[in-house]
């Protein structure tokens, strides 16, 4: 699909909605004007989003991102807010197909972090402004309700002005009701994708497509603010899936949406596919932003991996949320869920001033704050 050349984000032309409507040539303001009829239905038909996805840069795509940064403006102003991610396990026992800590990959180092440590990060997190902990793991079964629940606990009595959001994979639903009265708030699991054919491309034969979607309808009639997601180029996507996808999050109106480009991983059946467009992504974030204006949305650091500037981008699009990594800097290598991962060797102070920096160069601000979503 589409293509992004590497450039300075400072070079970057960010033309407001009035200048484009001024300079647009009449074909151009005909899609500037389907584009505003996504942002009033909250919908898209699949033959404009074929059309958006395989349309130069231009004026209509600076159209499409600068009508998300709008939109992000009225709902949330400026604001850039931050999550404390800490990767506590890299056991896994399933064996996605894209994943570099799937459980065939016999050459990675793993590791479980001790509850203490987990505790100290969630710490330090908290002395760097973030009000929000996101403990991540592979599906690790050592990781029991009754072990989970003491850390989520612990964080809740010492942290109350903090949300915890678990990102632990599928569980039963007694396990996610669990957590969730043991003070867990939010709960991040991607989707992948919402076609049954695609995701059986992605996955084995053991992994449902019908318990992934059930389980994220589980998590929300529990009460969670809950996440979805997808990877942008996955082998076997298409403008039709990705189609699905809109549609499925259209109606499961979820709190978060966390998408990133597809990163060809080692020691993976899919190690020699194409990354995915860090552009195609880019796009799909405006246009996520349009369909449902109040979700958060994270500028991934996949987009970092794949373009030097692509958490920046990320924002021009209309994403608001970033995840700095306050794992130990000894363990994050082994959480090697795709390669060339960047940021493994900062430290927690150098990564915030970095990314205020960066924010800065986009006319944003990382604040002290939960991040809520905002009905």
């Amino acid at each position: 699909m589409s293509s992004l050349t590497d450039t300075s984000v400072t070079q970057l032309p960010c033309p407001t909605l009035a200048q484009l409507e001024a300079e647009g040539a009449p074909e151009e303001k005909a899609l500037f004007r389907q584009l505003d009829a996504v942002a009033e239905t909250r919908d898209i038909h699949l033959p404009l989003l074929d059309e958006l996805l395989h349309l130069p840069k231009g004026r209509v795509v600076q159209y499409l991102h600068a009508k998300a940064r709008a939109c992000t403006e009225k709902v949330y102003g400026d604001r850039i807010f931050l999550r404390a991610l800490i990767e506590i396990s890299s056991y896994c026992k399933n064996d996605c197909f894209y994943c570099g800590i799937r459980r065939s990959n016999t050459t990675l180092a793993r590791y479980r972090m001790e509850e203490g440590t987990i505790l100290d990060c969630c710490a330090e997190g908290y002395a760097h402004g973030m009000r929000t902990f996101v403990l991540q793991s592979g599906e690790d079964a050592w990781w029991t309700d009754e072990r989970l629940c003491r850390i989520v606990d612990t964080l809740h009595r010492r942290h109350p002005d903090c949300a915890i959001t678990l990102s632990l994979g599928e569980r039963s639903r007694e396990s996610y009701r669990r957590l969730f009265e043991a003070g867990a708030s939010r709960y991040l699991l991607r989707h992948e994708t919402a076609d049954a054919a695609h995701y059986a491309r992605l996955h084995p034969a053991e992994m449902s497509y019908e318990h992934r979607m059930q389980c994220l309808q589980d998590l929300k009639e529990i009460g969670y603010q809950v996440g979805c997601g997808f990877m942008v180029g996955s082998p076997g996507q298409s403008p039709q899936t990705l189609w699905q996808d809109l549609q499925f999050i259209r109606r499961f109106q979820p709190h978060m949406v966390g998408i990133g480009p597809f990163v060809a991983t080692q020691q993976t059946p899919f190690a020699g596919e194409p990354n995915g467009s860090v552009e195609d992504c880019l796009r799909l974030l405006s246009l996520i932003r349009l369909l449902h204006p109040h979700v958060l949305l994270p500028a991934t650091t996949a987009l970092g991996t794949l373009h030097p500037f692509g958490r920046e981008l990320g924002v021009l699009a209309g994403a608001n949320v970033l995840m700095p990594n306050v794992s130990p800097v000894e363990n994050r290598e082994k959480y090697h869920i795709y390669d060339n991962k960047i940021c493994l060797d900062d430290g927690v102070d150098h990564c915030i001033d970095c990314l205020e920096r960066r924010l800065q160069s986009v006319g944003r601000r990382m604040v002290v704050d939960r991040g809520d979503f905002q009905v």
